[in-house]
């Protein structure tokens, strides 16, 4: 039973769960689930990735987390209680995974791996916060680099800004937008500051005046021997002084590892640096002092070097050693570039140097100048110097502590010589700095200088030395006494030795320092050490003051005994000759005992840093003014001049004495009180210095706790009053301004002082007090009011500081009273100020918005008042913008927060006053500000659209009433409306917040639409009612705006990430619809004026709708209606509409809106009215609704293929599809002409020249020839409307020329000729045009076409797009594109289709599928009767003729072979029907584009007879073509022709027309099938003529061949003999059934018809059924004359298709004569290029052209074989010698083109060339196949062995061609038969031109047979249509093969392909040796494929349209196999892109 879950509501998946149950609901691990209900171990519930699918789950799958449900019920949402950071991250990294892997699939490698670690950090991060082992403060510093991080992240991915505070998200709707705006700011910098690294640069809230080095010495790289101490300290080079102590390390003699004295005893930090300390030029300078023997030696070194005798310590002494220097500006700089960075401590070596001793003192200078001819490196091993590594700290020291706290351990500091720049109250330091100098030492008669060491003590006033109150430096403890260091033998030593003496406060009076003199021997004796001298100096001098900053120079005195010392009687002396406190006659007595040595002197350098004790004898004299009365006023002026660090030392002491001298007892003043005010003033304004702001606090807790001076008030006031008055009448305004600067400060003394008083007094006075009080108001008010320069800074010094005032006065004044003065003073100011006066002004009403006073209701009432006024006239102004936002913002963040805080309770009126008084005098104001500055870059912008937001937000529905009241009049309610729109519309459109923003965007976006739903109430009452009152501008402003709010970027969710979008949805739900519900109360409100709407907001509204969200689409598409509707109802049509919605339409899909939903529902939803409310214009409106909808349809289909350039042919049918709806559909000029640019804009870059020619005549047909002005458009200038046609003329016969369609420009070229000859007189350009026809003439002669393949393509699958899906085209392949080629190309175009490999009609089920599938074939142009070719009645030339073969052609025609009746092994042509396709394209063929829609189609079938006799007339046709090439020009090579007769002779004796014989010419047949009586008797006439053609054929040859091929051509003559013996009875029969055929009109088979023996001038009446000229595909396989049946699959070689050409055979039986005699003939081809010569000797059967065959082998372009040998290409019409002259013909060759096949390929017999070996089972031969009747007996040798006949003809297996694209491969399909094989049984295989001894049984012949013989003819014919592509293994041979070259007759037996059907296999060849004659057989021969019908010159001239009976193709039968290479036809250069005149046809027609 499922239960609803209470507590477990939310849950994780844990793993991933693949949902296989019924209702199972799939999980991948981390998903989060939401669980509805439960029941025995299973949940019910959603993902929340997407949760309209609910499902069912394991529960043993989900992690159950803690969560609080709101709303509980139907709509309860779930949120997960635990750590918002933790949340967020989770959040952050699902939406990141996301973007992570689109980055990786965009090949961004660097964004890739960089948000790869950010994340991985991410998630450790997580870990660790959810492990909760880490400390508050860690968690908060992790929260803090976690969010910034994300930050950083966002920031780089360009997502939206997280605004937040510290660490954590803020949530809108706590604070106001103003304050949102801000927290924007912040955390906008933030990220800008945070790195990848996750630091951020902590923006510090104010600047850090504190920092501090910590220094850590590493190791120190020298070995001296000796302990060593080493001095380091900061040294200032600028000032040439030392900034630090001295800090020591002290290093054994063992060397610096071995010595660990204590922790810590090496690291120490350097504090209080201040910033002037950073920027100076710093160096940390180390001395290195030895302590031991006076003099160093190795010796020494090494004898100290062992442990065991140390250096006694009468020995000991402390010697310079050397010195060393590190600049370290760059790590003090760097670190203060990014304050709080995580600055890495940073490691440092330098080296120690050496110089001579008495320079030691200066030695690092030296060092830091570079002076190196003074100093030396420390000698010695090792010797790397001193590593190091510091690192900086900045803040206040106890702040650094707390956060290192690990570094702070057990460290010595080393604090700075002096205070750092900022002093704190609670800092104490008592420190005295002594820097040994440098002395003066008589020699004392010794040649040498002594070894001076000073000994420093400490003593108190009775002589009893200070213990441990030395420090030599820190990190040493406190000693008694500090020994100096010894400069050997100098009298004049310098030390420079700094030393502090920490000595307590209450022993420093009366304390002294002694330094004692010793000379210390360099014997090894125990008292070696010697005292020679002393001199002292007193800590205090007599005043009280300490010893004096600086140098002081001290006398020594001799003593020798330090026992006489000890009585400090020394005292009595004066130390120094500034020492004034020794009495001089005391001095003198004492004299004795000590004398002074006058030459002697030793110079010290004293430095006091103490908070205690003061050097000031001013300060004194002021502390003890009591004393001295009479000095007061001396001292007073004294402390003026005083430094501050030493007043505020003392603040307390200083305070008391200066209010003690201020009044007298009982109050008065005194006669210093205003000297006394002056200084108390100077100190106030002491506290505002940086330096010494801390000591607020410190005056703040003096006047609480210790201010006892209760009757100071009085004297305070009147000072105060008196400044205000005087500031007048004095221009030294500087004392006045520091008085008011500091008025807070006096006022909180006046008013602490009032309140002791009347405590004391119990409140007397009170009145007098206040009256004082109001007094001082006056007359600052009064000063205020005065307006001069020199006053001014005056003023602004007081306007800044009285808001300070006001908040003390709360103490002793009613609050009321208090904010009358305020409100007073601010009136008091004059009217225009100057700018500081301004900002002044600002300033202080600023501070009072945020004062006490603004906090209580009534007070704040009166402050705003007065705040709005003034806030309003400057934003008037638009002066001092900042101030005013600042202003506003303080305001409507404090309304907002009081309007929180009663949110829950009653209306609080106050507060809802002070919003009415806001919104009434601030509001328009605001928005007309906003309005003029929005354009403007201005910084203030973004916080003032934040205060507009801010006030719209705390409006409420009262408020806009009361605004409505107060714009009673209809212009200034208008007014402010507009204003409203325009600024909403602004803010809407324009990117006022930046983008990443969207926080803040969606906020303002709610309030807008809140607002607006207020704004448009005055629409509807006040701009609506009556016809006058409409305003219709206004109306028009608030659609707009609502539009563009609509449709705003911020609001389209579906843009969004599921992240983002859940979000929004969550807090606003989706914007747009609510605003769309608004719009539409709007429209319905509109009644009778919508018609003013229409159509200005067609394209809005229109907009709306397009938004992807279907409540809204739904709701707001009936305003069409309503439109449609209105326009209707007053202009009686709703042509308006339609033409915007229409024009609209364009324009917004093409920008990405709308979807097909969104066609479906307009459709419906709007019918739908149509059809319920039954309007009178239901008929037009549901009209233009489909229309619409059909527009949408197409531009759909359009955006959809925008991009890509595989979409290009996609752009072109949705380009076409748009401009026939706007032509024929809704007539729009504009767009029409918008979309044949678009067309055309394509076509050329796919070089598509003729197809763009056919695009812009469509323009072109659209002018006419006048002089009316066209407008100009992008493309084109303003022009007469003739000349843009002349223009488009021009441009449209360049195109044709570039297309090479001459025959399309010359109608062009006469037309522009006769507008220059007949109405423009312009001959010049006449002549150009007239120039450029000609060449056009004679291109169409001179210029090679290849011919274009079409293809038959069908789209089937519901996935395709609607303008393909299941339709049927036909395409125009490109030039010399074969299918293999188009397949791809298709394939290119659509990836996700899949090819079918069979050509039946498919299945419901693949039309109904959602997948996608292409079906390809080749297709044969059916030419059109050309009117012009009808009516001229002679011979067309074939050149001529040939251009409207395969141009201007609408219907097309494929053939499929089917078998039917019981099918006869042995001679399949007996049951061999063709089912035959016709389909009819939409327009003709090339045309606007490269492929059209079939939109007709009909089948019918042919019989076997009638077949036979189409195939028998191409194979004629050809032969006659090529026969007339010979003729004409005698010099071709006679290879092509050689085997073309040898293929046709052979095929036919072996078999091709014997069954034709054994098929139809029995009784049997005449009685079974009496209605083919006149086929049989037309196949007959046929066979004759062909015996006829053959016979001039030979004897041409005979006359041709040199000596070589003689042998060949008796070995001809021999078979043509046995063929005429074999034919002999056809005689009599054909005359018996004569009588029959003459019913038959359609084929007359009169005498006229019969083939009469070629003469020369032999005309033959055109046959009637000679439709089909030849095309250049006749030989459609060139192989066999069947190739036109193989299936299309087999077709689908690149080569030909099956169906290609057959109609052309077919329809020449059927007699349908399309022209008269289009006679490729006629037309001479360049000719080819030369073929490399072959050797001459006589080919024989076996030897087969090597050199072309590898060509053709390769090639596979469409052409036929390129036999090097062959004379030039010619089309097998030529008939012209290539001089073009005409010359006798042969009889005339029934075939037009021939393709014959140049040198026998082995048809490849079922391409086993190309694929190199036999399909399994099949052994293939060229011959029929094997299971023909006979075996062909082996070929006689012929001049040469058989086996050479690969090195030509055959295609080398191991250059297979190249694979035609992958189709599945049909089963059972073997790959092996090339589709000529297949199909185009040629003639040649009869022929075998490959003697049949191939050793690997595979015939290959010439014939196109391939063998079919193994397969039963059943599968032969059923395959064929099924053959798949790789049937065709081989399209390069197989378009040899059965291309142009190769079957010599082209007649293929029916048989289609091996596994179409078995077909009985034909007779086996008789052996022949196939000669491969350099391709010189005639063309007759070899085209059997030829067109059927085609029309073929006789040699008379007169065109014969051959109508081949199929007897002669039957190719193995008659063995002609199709490769015969006829010269015109089939000897095309392989290697050139084939002649695609005549050739092409064969070579690729399908087969």
């Amino acid at each position: 039973m499922w239960t609803p879950t209470k507590t477990k509501k939310y849950g994780v998946a844990v793993y991933n769960w693949r949902g296989e149950t019924r209702y199972g609901l799939p999980l991948e691990i981390g998903e989060t689930v939401q669980i509805l209900e439960e029941c025995a171990g299973w949940f019910r519930g959603f993902s929340t990735k997407n949760r309209s699918i609910k499902g069912i789950f394991p529960a043993s799958y989900i992690y159950l987390k803690l969560c609080k449900i709101d709303n509980e019920g139907l709509f309860e949402s779930v949120i997960p209680i635990e750590d918002p950071v933790v949340r967020e991250v989770t959040l952050v990294l699902r939406e990141w995974g996301n973007i992570w892997k689109r980055l990786f699939v965009d090949r961004e490698t660097y964004k890739f791996s960089t948000l790869w670690k950010v994340m991985r950090e991410l998630l450790d991060w997580r870990r660790q916060l959810l492990t909760g082992t880490l400390t508050q403060d860690q968690m908060r510093e992790l929260k803090l680099k976690i969010t910034s991080k994300i930050d950083w992240g966002n920031r780089k991915l360009g997502l939206d800004l997280v605004p937040r505070v510290g660490a954590h998200m803020v949530d809108p709707d706590t604070m106001s937008v103003v304050e949102l705006y801000h927290v924007h700011v912040q955390s906008a910098e933030n990220s800008q500051g945070a790195s990848a690294r996750g630091t951020m640069k902590r923006k510090e809230a104010r600047k850090v005046h504190t920092h501090h080095l910590y220094f850590c010495m590493r190791d120190f790289g020298h070995h001296i021997g000796e302990d060593t101490e080493m001095y380091f300290s900061l040294y200032d080079t600028k000032k040439a002084k030392y900034i630090s102590e001295r800090f020591l390390v002290r290093i054994s003699k063992e060397g610096f590892s071995n010595y660990v004295e204590k922790l810590h005893s090496n690291c120490t930090i350097f504090t209080d640096l201040g910033n002037a300390d950073l920027t100076c030029d710093m160096w940390l300078v180390a001395h290195v002092m030895r302590m031991g023997r006076m003099l160093y030696s190795d010796s020494s070194k090494k004898s100290s070097g062992s442990s065991s005798h140390s250096v006694p310590a009468h020995q000991l002494f402390k010697r310079p050693h050397g010195c060393a220097v590190l600049n370290i500006n760059d790590i003090l700089l760097n670190k203060d570039l990014l304050p709080g960075g995580s600055n890495d401590e940073r490691e440092f070596t330098f080296k120690v140097y050496q110089g001579e001793e008495k320079d030691f003192h200066q030695l690092h200078e030296l060092i830091i100048k570079k002076q190196s001819n003074k100093y030396n490196p420390l000698s010695g091993q090792p010797n790397y110097g001193i590593v190091i590594s510091l690192k900086v700290l900045h803040g206040e020291l106890l702040q650094v502590r707390e956060e290192n706290p690990l570094i702070f351990k057990n460290i010595s500091l080393t604090k700075k010589l002096g205070f750092s720049d900022v002093i704190m109250p609670g800092d104490v330091r008592n420190d005295l700095y002594l820097t040994l100098e440098k002395g003066e030492f008589e020699r004392g008669g010794k040649s040498t200088g002594k070894n001076i060491e000073v000994t420093i003590l400490v003593l108190d006033s009775e002589g009893k030395v200070l213990e441990n109150c030395l420090w030599g430096a820190s990190g040493m403890d406190g000693t008694n006494e500090y020994q100096s260091m010894i400069v050997y033998h100098h009298n004049s030593p310098w030390w420079s030795e700094t030393i502090r003496l920490a000595v307590p406060i209450d022993k420093f009076y009366g304390s002294h320092i002694r330094l004692e003199y010793r000379h210390c021997s360099t014997r090894d004796k125990t008292d070696n050490k010697k005292l020679f001298g002393f001199s002292f100096a007193r800590l205090m001098e007599a005043g009280g003051a300490t010893l004096r900053d600086g140098t002081h120079e001290l006398y020594i005195y001799k003593c020798e005994d330090r026992v006489r010392l000890e009585s400090s009687s020394y005292l009595q002396l004066p130390s120094s000759a500034r020492d004034t406190s020794v009495h001089i006659s005391s001095a003198s007595t004492l004299a004795g005992a000590f004398s002074r040595s006058s030459k002697e002197s030793v110079y010290v350098h004293t430095l006091l840093c103490s908070t205690k004790l003061t050097q000031n004898v001013d300060l004194l004299s002021l502390l003890q003014w009591k004393e001295h009365p009479e000095m007061i006023q001396e001292a007073l002026n004294r402390v003026l001049r005083l430094n501050g660090e030493e007043l505020v030392k003392f603040l307390q002491d200083v305070l008391d004495a200066l209010f003690s001298m201020f009044s007298t007892e009982d109050g008065n003043s005194t006669t210093h009180s205003g000297l006394v005010f002056h200084v108390l003033v100077s100190i106030f304004s002491l506290l505002d210095d940086s330096k010494f702001e801390h000591f607020k606090p410190v005056m703040d807790a003096y006047i609480k706790g210790h201010f006892a001076a209760a009757l100071v008030y009085k004297g305070l006031l009147s000072s105060v009053q008196h400044c205000a008055e005087w500031v007048s009448s004095t221009d030294k305004q500087e004392p006045i301004q520091k008085c008011f600067r500091s008025l807070e400060y006096i006022f909180k003394f006046i008013i602490q002082s009032r309140l002791l008083f009347s405590r004391a007094t119990g409140g007397q006075y009170e009145d007098s007090f206040k009256k004082d009080l109001y007094s001082v108001f006056t007359a600052l008010n009064k000063m205020l009011a005065t307006s001069s320069d020199v006053i001014l800074p005056t003023q602004v010094a007081l306007l800044h500081s009285i808001s300070a005032v006001y908040e003390q006065l709360i103490h002793v004044l009613p609050i009321l009273k208090i904010t009358k003065l305020a409100t007073v003073m601010l009136e008091s100011l004059p009217r225009e100020l100057l700018p500081q006066l301004t900002q002044a002004k600002l300033t202080a009403i600023r501070n009072l918005v945020t004062s006490k006073l603004f906090t209580d209701d009534e007070s704040r009432n009166l402050l705003l008042s007065t705040s709005c006024k003034h806030l309003r006239v400057h934003l008037a102004h638009r002066d001092e913008l900042r101030l005013c936002t600042e202003i506003l913002g303080e305001i409507l963040s404090f309304l907002f927060k009081q309007r929180q805080t009663q949110e829950q309770g009653k209306v609080n009126n106050c507060l809802h006053h002070d919003v009415e008084i806001l919104c009434l005098t601030t509001l328009d104001m605001l928005i007309q500000t906003v309005l003029i500055i929005i354009d403007r870059s201005s910084a203030v912008l973004g916080c003032l659209v934040a205060c507009l937001i801010g006030l719209l937000q705390l409006l409420d529905e009262f408020h806009y009433k009361r605004l409505w009241e107060e714009l009673a009049d209809r212009k200034p309610k208008k007014d402010f409306l507009l204003r409203v729109f325009l600024v909403f519309r602004d803010l809407v459109k324009q990117e006022v917040f930046p983008p990443d923003w969207l926080v803040i965007k969606m906020v303002a976006n709610n309030v807008i639409l809140n607002a607006l739903q207020e704004l448009a109430q005055p629409l509807v009452f006040n701009f609506l009612d009556s016809r006058c009152h409409f305003d219709s501008q206004l109306w028009g402003n608030y659609f707009n705006l609502a539009v563009a709010f609509l449709t705003q970027p911020s609001l389209q969710l579906e843009k969004f990430s599921e992240v983002k979008r859940e979000k929004i949805i969550e807090k606003y739900g989706d914007m747009r619809v609510l605003m769309g519900f608004q719009i539409l109360s709007m429209w319905s409100n509109l009644g009778e004026h919508k018609i003013n709407f229409i159509p200005s907001m067609v394209g809005p509204f229109l907009e709306v709708t397009l938004v992807p969200e279907s409540e809204l689409r739904k709701a707001t598409l009936h305003i069409f209606f309503d439109m449609m509707e209105c326009e209707q109802k007053y202009h009686g049509n709703f042509k308006q509409v339609e033409s915007e919605l229409i024009d609209k339409l364009d324009i917004l899909i093409s920008e990405n809106k709308g979807d097909d939903e969104y066609r479906q529902l307009f459709n419906t939803m709007l019918l739908d009215r149509v059809q319920s409310e039954d309007p009178a214009w239901k008929e037009s409106g549901a009209a233009f609704i489909s229309s619409v909808t059909r527009l949408l349809e197409r531009l759909l289909d359009y955006r959809s293929v925008i991009q890509g350039d595989e979409n290009r042919d996609k752009r072109m049918s949705c380009t076409v599809n748009l401009l026939n709806f706007y032509k024929n559909e809704i007539n729009r000029k504009e767009m029409y002409l918008r979309y044949i640019y678009k067309l055309h804009d394509l076509h050329l870059p796919a070089e598509n020249y003729t197809e763009a020619g056919f695009t812009m005549k469509l323009y072109a047909d659209q002018l006419s020839w006048t002089a009316r002005t066209l407008v100009s458009d992008p493309h084109y200038p303003g022009q007469q409307e003739w000349q843009r046609k002349e223009q488009l003329y021009h441009q449209i016969i360049k195109y044709f020329d570039s297309g090479k369609c001459w025959e399309k420009g010359i109608p062009l070229c006469k037309e522009l000729a006769e507008l220059y000859e007949r109405r423009l007189f312009d001959y010049a350009k006449l002549s150009q045009i007239l120039r450029t026809q000609a060449k056009f003439f004679d291109n169409i002669l001179t210029q090679l076409r290849p011919e274009p393949e079409y293809f038959r393509v069908g789209f089937y699958g519901l996935s395709f797009p609607l303008f393909v899906r299941n339709k049927l085209f036909v395409y125009r392949g490109l030039e010399y594109e074969r299918i293999g080629a188009f397949t791809q190309r298709l394939q290119t175009e659509f990836p996700s289709a899949q090819i079918l490999m069979k050509n039946t009609p498919p299945d419901d089920t693949i039309i109904n599928s959602e997948g996608q599938y292409i079906q390809i074939c080749n297709v044969k142009p059916i030419p059109e009767d050309n009117p012009l070719f009808v009516e001229a009645g002679t011979d067309i030339p074939e050149k001529i003729a040939s251009f409207y073969q395969v141009n201007d052609v609408r219907r097309f025609q494929l053939d499929r072979p089917v078998h039917k009746g019981p099918v006869d092994k042995d001679n399949e042509f007996k049951s061999l029907w063709i089912e035959r396709t016709v389909l009819v394209t939409s327009s003709s063929l090339p045309g606007i584009l490269r492929w059209f829609e079939v939109i007709e189609k009909s089948e019918k079938e042919v019989a076997p007879v009638q077949f036979a006799c189409e195939t028998m007339e191409s194979v004629n046709k050809e032969l006659r073509q090529l026969f007339n090439q010979y003729t004409l020009d005698r010099k071709r090579n006679i290879n092509p022709f050689s085997m073309r007769l040898q293929g046709i002779i052979d095929a036919n004796v072996m078999g091709g027309i014997s069954k034709y014989q054994q098929a139809f010419f029995t009784q049997e047949f005449s009685r079974q099938h009496p209605e083919f009586t006149d086929h049989v008797y037309r196949l007959k006439t046929l066979i004759l003529d062909q015996i006829q053609v053959l016979e001039s054929g030979l004897y041409l040859h005979g006359q041709l061949a040199p000596p070589g091929v003689q042998p060949l051509h008796r070995r001809l003559q021999e078979r043509f003999a046995q063929l005429k013996q074999g034919l002999r009875d056809l005689g009599p029969m054909s005359s018996r059934s004569r009588g029959k055929s003459q019913s038959d009109n359609s084929q007359t088979t009169s005498i006229i018809n019969t083939p009469l023996p070629p003469l020369p001038t032999e005309k033959k009446p055109v046959a009637a059924c000679s439709s089909e000229t030849p095309s250049n595909r006749s030989s459609a396989s060139s192989t066999s004359a069947y190739g036109h049946l193989l299936s299309t699959e087999e077709q689908g070689t690149d080569d030909e298709d099956i169906y290609s050409k057959p109609m052309e055979l077919l329809e020449r039986m059927n007699g349908s004569v399309h022209y008269p005699s289009s006679h490729r003939e006629s037309l001479t081809l360049p000719p080819p290029p030369p073929i490399p010569q072959r050797e001459t000797r006589p080919r024989s059967a076996g030897y087969t052209m090597s050199s072309n065959t590898d060509t053709l082998a390769r090639t596979p372009t469409r052409g036929g074989n390129d036999y090097s040998s062959l004379p030039v290409m010619r089309s097998s019409r030529e008939c012209l010698d290539s001089d073009g002259s005409p010359v006798p013909r042969p009889p005339k060759p029934t075939h037009q083109r021939s393709h014959s096949k140049p040198f026998s390929f082995p048809n490849n017999s079922s391409g086993i060339i190309s694929t190199g070996s036999p399909p399994d089972g099949l052994q293939l031969r060229n011959s029929w196949s094997e299971s023909s009747v006979e075996e062909a007996p082996p070929l006689p040798p012929r001049g040469q062995t058989p086996d050479k006949r690969n090195t030509g003809l055959f295609i080398d297996t191991s250059q297979t061609p190249p694979a035609p694209p992958k189709r599945l491969v049909k089963k059972g399909s073997s790959g092996v038969f090339s589709i000529d094989s297949v199909v185009d049984i040629s003639l040649e295989s009869s022929t075998s031109e490959f003697p049949e001894s191939n050793s690997d049984g595979h015939d290959l012949r010439d014939s196109g047979y391939s063998e079919f013989s193994q397969t039963p003819s059943s599968s032969i014919s059923n395959n064929f249509n099924n053959l798949s592509y790789e049937d065709f293994d081989l399209p390069t041979h197989r378009r040899m093969g059965s291309g142009d070259n190769t079957n010599i007759m082209n007649i293929s037996p029916p048989t289609i392909s091996p596994r179409t059907q078995s077909f009985p296999t034909p007779p086996p060849i008789p052996p022949k040796a196939i000669f491969n004659p350099p391709s010189s057989l005639p063309a007759a021969l070899t085209m059997p494929n030829s067109l059927p019908d085609s029309t073929v010159k006789t040699p008379n001239g007169t065109l014969d349209q051959v109508k081949c009976s199929s007897s002669i193709m039957v190719e193995n039968s008659f063995g002609v196999s199709s490769h015969g290479g006829s010269p015109g036809s089939t000897v095309e250069n392989y290697s050139v892109p084939r002649l695609q005149t005549q050739n092409s046809a064969m070579g690729d027609s399908p087969s």
